[in-house]
């Protein structure tokens, strides 16, 4: 059977009640098709355009290869000039990604063609925008951030493949411990349920999500994303009001990923085979015992 799958919700000139009593509040996914469609960026940022204000500045690249122990969990693939990249997933398909390079360090004009969505909800972190490029057919690994942020996920160019799965799925997924991503040896789009039975009937959501529409991930939701075309997106910050996540997304930032460093760095793949290991036993458990409750 499988991934249990639902559309996610498409809505337009949401209200700011609206929008917390039907989304934020209950914490559940929707993509607001018309955020973006007043920014300066909805038609401003063409490749083009971004390579003329980024230019040839080098930035690290990103593969769908499984986590080497040896390295940081955010360890390169390999560096491109900016400009090159941007040609090169217009021109073919490539698994290169970009992520974690501060594009606004080098073209700050960009801060000026997007808003956060105040009128919506508070708690942004303005000083903190990511961007996310990826080449057709390239793949965003099954994860949950690790600071448990509320996401504003805005695509540009072309259609990206999103599912998603609710954070009390994590044991169910086979979350490596100690980490925020999942067993990375099966295929979320067609998971083998006889070598992995702890994802049979795991519910989730997906979309495809097209130039300027936006996706309200709340705090800890499980994410995998597919690019359909060369393209790229912004995604804006805000903290949850709890503050219990905020307690568990100060401790996944510290103590958490301190731990995981320093034993992936003595311990390595010997380190890395355990926490696997713990990780099936963890997922058959809990569909032995029927978790989670829904």
């Amino acid at each position: 059977m499988g991934f249990l799958l639902k559309p996610i919700e498409r809505i337009s000139n949401v209200s700011r009640e609206e929008f917390e009593d039907k989304y934020l509040k209950p914490r559940k996914p929707v993509i607001i098709t018309d955020m973006a469609q007043n920014w300066p960026a909805y038609e401003k940022w063409t490749f083009d355009y971004l390579k003329q204000v980024v230019g040839n500045k080098v930035v690290p690249l990103y593969d769908s290869a499984k986590a080497d122990p040896s390295k940081p969990i955010n360890a390169a693939a390999t560096e491109m000039a900016f400009s090159d990249y941007i040609d090169l997933i217009q021109q073919r398909p490539t698994e290169l990604r970009i992520f974690l390079f501060d594009i606004f360090k080098h073209a700050p004009k960009l801060l000026d063609d997007y808003k956060s969505p105040k009128a919506l909800m508070g708690g942004f972190l303005d000083r903190y925008p990511n961007m996310f490029f990826g080449g057709k057919g390239s793949v965003t690994f099954l994860h949950y951030d690790i600071d448990l942020a509320h996401i504003f996920h805005t695509h540009f160019h072309g259609r990206k493949h999103i599912i998603l799965f609710d954070y009390k799925w994590k044991e169910r997924l086979y979350c490596i411990p100690f980490a925020t991503y999942a067993l990375e040896d099966y295929d979320v789009l067609n998971p083998d349920t006889d070598k992995f039975p702890a994802l049979d009937g795991i519910e989730g959501v997906e979309a495809f999500l097209e130039h300027g529409e936006t996706l309200f991930m709340p705090t800890g939701w499980w994410h995998w994303m597919k690019y359909l075309d060369g393209g790229f997106a912004i995604s804006l910050r805000a903290w949850d009001k709890s503050p219990v996540i905020k307690a568990r997304s100060l401790y996944n930032l510290t103590v958490q990923r301190k731990f995981d460093d320093f034993m992936k760095t003595n311990f390595k793949a010997r380190y890395m085979n355990w926490k696997e290991e713990l990780a099936i036993k963890r997922a058959n458990k809990a569909l032995e015992s029927g978790l989670p409750r829904i």
